[in-house]
């Protein structure tokens, strides 16, 4: 019965997402109206992704996706747009194990906030005069795990 009492007077876990933002947007179309006429083929795609983090104060975290995308034509090269966005939300985090930290702030942040950005940036490029331009989904566990290999195998 005494295990049954610290439970329930343990505070409960609380997690959830308040409030999302673009804190960085940029397009740029610098082959613009030519580029127009003149694109053939499939693009060549180069897509770089960050993750940051920061704590705000005591319960409320700051998750931020970078992504910069760099769209070319394949038969010559010309930059057909060039998109870099940063996009955050504030995390509201109360009673989380420290050991659970950094698993919610590498994988079930951005998992949450990474839907939003891929609509953004798919909307950025069809205002820009393109395609949507639709990100592949991100398996944030997988690249988490990954950095957390790399770091032991650093160690060693």
């Amino acid at each position: 019965m005494a295990e049954k009492n610290d439970a329930a007077s343990k505070p409960k876990p609380e997690f959830r997402m308040q409030k999302m933002y673009i804190k960085d947007l940029s397009f740029e179309n610098p082959n613009a109206p030519k580029v127009f006429t003149t694109m053939k083929g499939d693009p060549i795609v180069e897509v770089n992704l960050q993750l940051s983090n920061k704590k705000i104060d005591e319960v409320h975290w700051e998750v931020a996706l970078q992504i910069t995308a760099k769209v070319s034509s394949k038969d010559d090269s010309k930059v057909l747009f060039i998109l870099e966005i940063e996009h955050a939300s504030v995390f509201m985090m109360k009673n989380i194990p420290e050991e659970h930290m950094p698993m919610l702030l590498g994988v079930d942040c951005p998992t949450l906030l990474f839907p939003f950005t891929r609509q953004i940036v798919s909307q950025v490029s069809i205002d820009g005069g393109f395609v949507p331009f639709l990100m592949e989904p991100v398996n944030f566990m997988a690249l988490f795990q990954n950095a957390k290999k790399k770091k032991e195998e650093q160690k060693n």
